[in-house]
């Protein structure tokens, strides 16, 4: 029993215990995980190489098409994966992203190099179906642990990364960029097909291709709206079509899935308390953490002879004094909400205690910026918290979904994790452009913005008020969940399970 909710046997029989083969199995998917996580940091670090090659002022597309890919299709492959097995769909997803690689590494155009970062992103829909997968095929008493461990370490692929990237640029071009990812996931998907069983659960459904063309191109709008509205500008006609029009293809998907026999996503499981609120408590998080990770390396990058009251004017490389804390801590706060969990503690009130870190993290370094030890602390504190809020996620899940229904119900919380990191950040730099600018000339800085003391702690506040409604979010979650029987189980999969309420 895994907080109430059966597991799944794993496929082997094996004992409730870790083995060699489960170890393997685990670290090839945490390794996969690290590639997701370091893939966005990499190719931002790589598009000054690329847009000077292929002469473009179009560099924003590289990283937009990745999320843009991997949200819209999410939905979709979650349901196909509780459908027809979720190391199937894992093992596709990574098929189709290291190709995508391929594409990118050997493309002689930017519209090409575009295309195939695009097929790339489905890496992010990996990211649900790893923990879904664990959920079904790990032995229960190891299932707490290893989903936190999966989602907690994506962390430490960010501390050497940035020395991993330069040596490839500097050496062999921004194409080995895309040459490692190649590698990398052909590797990383062998030893998962080799070391990993499929799920034997199965939920008796059909496609609903009309749900899953609204939902999709309704987030494409939104998105696309949300990160190039700075750009374009929120009033443009471009910016209010894509805004407008994704919103209203997401209500015409609410119609339809209360009319479709078997929608892309049930409607009554979503709208059950503890899945709507694991789903935007998993929003705040990501949305927070992803603000975290923009606001510091500017604060600590920017030089100190500015005399702007913060920076330290250190290198990308030299960063990694401040990346390495974020790290690491978030690894050891998943491994504390994966032991926990395993003990019987419940993920709840673990994911409140992580969201109030992140927000002590964000007000520590709001307040006090100018002590490289102190910002060091403020940034492990911000790590630990984060680290317990990303290992609670996947185990609310397990608590509160069946099996039958994980990946589908998992894709919508991954949606919420894409939309609100796209949000975030665009709610704090539009205040601090509209009234945070520091009044140095533009000739003087070669053209970058810089940013005035008060214009930090400001964007730092808006980061803890998010976390702290993620906290509340948690808080709001049920103490006790009351359960009904799911229908459409297949034969192979366990005994039914129930749905919280």
């Amino acid at each position: 029993m895994v907080n109430g909710t059966p597991a799944v046997p794993d496929a082997s029989g094996s004992a409730q215990r870790w083995t060699p083969r489960l170890i393997f199995s685990l670290a090839s998917i945490v390794l996969l995980l690290e590639m997701l996580a370091v893939s966005y940091m990499m190719i931002s670090m790589a598009l000054p190489a690329i847009s000077g090659h292929y002469q473009t002022t179009q560099g924003a597309w590289l990283l937009t098409s990745f999320l843009l890919v991997g949200a819209v299709t999410a939905p979709l492959i979650g349901k196909l994966a509780d459908m027809y097995g979720k190391r199937k769909l894992l093992i596709a997803c990574v098929g189709v992203a290291a190709a995508g690689s391929l594409v990118s590494a050997v493309a002689d155009s930017y519209a090409v190099l575009i295309a195939g970062r695009a097929l790339s992103g489905l890496l992010v829909p990996c990211l649900f179906l790893s923990y879904s997968l664990i959920r079904d095929v790990f032995p229960p008493k190891t299932i707490a642990l290893a989903v936190s461990i999966a989602t907690s370490g994506m962390g430490l692929i960010a501390i050497p990364a940035p020395f991993l990237t330069g040596w490839l640029i500097d050496n062999h071009g921004f194409r080995s960029i895309f040459w490692f990812f190649v590698i990398g996931l052909v590797v990383l998907g062998a030893l998962i097909l080799v070391t990993t069983d499929e799920s034997p659960v199965r939920l008796r459904s059909s496609v609903d291709l009309i749900g899953a063309v609204l939902l999709g191109a309704g987030i494409a709008g939104v998105l696309i709206a949300v990160s190039f509205g700075p750009t374009w500008g929120w009033a443009s006609g471009s910016t209010l079509a894509y805004l407008v029009g994704g919103v209203a293809l997401i209500a015409a998907w609410l119609v339809s899935a209360r009319f479709v026999r078997e929608p892309l996503i049930d409607l009554k499981v979503l709208g059950r308390r503890p899945v709507l609120l694991t789903a935007v408590g998993a929003g705040f998080c990501y949305g927070a953490s992803g603000l975290f990770t923009i606001l510091l390396p500017m604060l600590a990058m920017t030089p100190a002879i500015l005399g702007l009251g913060y920076g330290f004017g250190v290198s990308a490389e030299g960063f990694a004094i401040f990346q390495a804390p974020i790290g690491g801590m978030v690894v050891v706060g998943g491994v504390i909400v994966g032991m926990l969990v395993g003990r019987g503690a419940r993920p709840r009130p673990l994911m409140a205690i992580g969201m109030l870190g992140m927000a002590a993290g964000f007000t520590c370094v709001a307040l006090s910026h100018d002590s490289k030890p102190l910002l060091i602390a403020f940034a492990g504190l911000f790590g630990t918290g984060m680290g317990m809020a990303y290992a609670s996620i996947p185990n609310l899940l397990i608590e509160a979904v069946p099996p039958q229904l994980q990946a589908s119900t998992a894709s919508i919380v991954g949606v919420f994790q894409s939309v609100f990191p796209a949000v975030l950040p665009v709610i704090a730099f539009t205040v601090l452009n509209n009234s945070y600018i520091a009044p140095i000339p533009l000739e003087m800085t070669q053209g970058v913005v810089f940013y005035t003391d008060a214009g930090f702690q400001v964007a730092f506040l808006i980061g803890a008020v998010a976390a702290v409604l993620g906290a509340v979010v948690a808080f709001a979650l049920p103490r006790r969940i009351e359960q009904v029987v799911v229908s459409g189980v297949d034969d192979r999969s366990s005994a039914p399970v129930l749905v919280a309420d």
